[in-house]
């Protein structure tokens, strides 16, 4: 099969009021700029602190270097096409685009679940923390999730590259995504529809449950904990199901399917391209002493 005739996308964007382009191309800008001052700001001060011995902050390091590349996959094309007069995208940028936000996501989804792991056995299994998340663990869990990820945005892409492309060319969002390219193809998809929403869908839903039920397994045990223990663990904890709740409600909201889905999954898809990404730096930092003590060391 593979793309008969279509080298190219144009692709629609969020808006088309040209006065509302400018404003949200300022207002995209600072975004982006805020994700990525604020997410290396924690980079760096894991790096240069010796925060990153500890599990949790190794993990906190990964997740936001993952924001950087997840946001970078999008943002730029978004600020630069609100701009642009031609909002074209060659189809292998296209398939690049797809895969990269893809594999970028889904490796901070792991991320997630595994930063929930670290916290379950730091709250339920104290006296074993050290030997169950030792160095190699943590590594090979981070190792597991890109490899993970890998899979699933190979699979995103060979399903997209085996469609004949050769009609209308508009992609109705701001950046290459699997369902708005299916809608493009010259062939019945309606089958391929419905196993991308039952794969990814349940995989979303499934891991977002046991996120959920781990949290409610730790905050059971911590009844029992002193006060002070138990401040400082819901504290961490709070952060993370923020973190969650962010990233996790829009995308299941654009896995499982409604009538009018492709307008809202746009509004949703800006939810975990930038707006997690952006608050991610403070939610961890703001409620976090270790942190703050980290970057005054680093810092001042």
């Amino acid at each position: 099969m593979g793309h008969e005739n279509i080298t190219e996308f144009i692709l629609l964007g969020l808006f088309s009021d040209e006065n509302v382009k400018v404003a949200c191309s300022v207002l995209f800008s600072l975004c982006y700029v805020a994700i990525l001052s604020g997410n290396l700001l924690i980079f760096l001060t894991i790096r240069g602190s010796r925060l990153g011995e500890q599990p949790m902050y190794l993990f906190l390091n990964y997740l936001s270097f993952l924001d950087v590349c997840f946001t970078s996959t999008v943002a730029p094309k978004l600020i630069t096409n609100l701009l642009a007069q031609q909002k074209t995208i060659s189809y292998n940028s296209c398939l690049a685009q797809m895969f990269s936000a893809h594999f970028f996501g889904a490796t901070e989804i792991f991320i997630l679940v595994t930063m929930a792991y670290d916290h379950y056995v730091a709250i339920c299994r104290p006296l074993h923390y050290m030997v169950i998340m030792n160095r190699q663990v943590c590594y090979v869990l981070v190792m597991v999730s890109a490899m993970g990820a890998f899979i699933h945005s190979i699979l995103q892409v060979l399903i997209i590259i085996r469609l004949p492309f050769c009609g209308p060319n508009q992609i109705d969002h701001y950046f290459c995504d699997v369902f708005p390219l299916l809608k493009l193809a010259c062939t019945d998809t309606s089958m391929l529809v419905i196993a991308i929403i039952t794969t990814t869908g349940v995989l979303s839903i499934l891991t977002f449950v046991t996120l959920v039920i781990s949290y409610i397994i730790i905050l059971s045990t911590l009844r029992t904990r002193s006060s002070e223990g138990r401040h400082k663990a819901l504290s961490t904890c709070g952060s993370h199901i923020t973190v969650v709740f962010m990233f996790f409600l829009p995308l299941i909201f654009i896995y499982v399917p409604t009538v009018d889905s492709v307008s809202n999954d746009k509004v949703f898809a800006l939810f975990y391209t930038m707006i997690a990404s952006m608050f991610n730096p403070l939610i961890y930092t703001l409620r976090n002493t270790d942190m703050k003590s980290a970057m005054r060391k680093v810092w001042c």
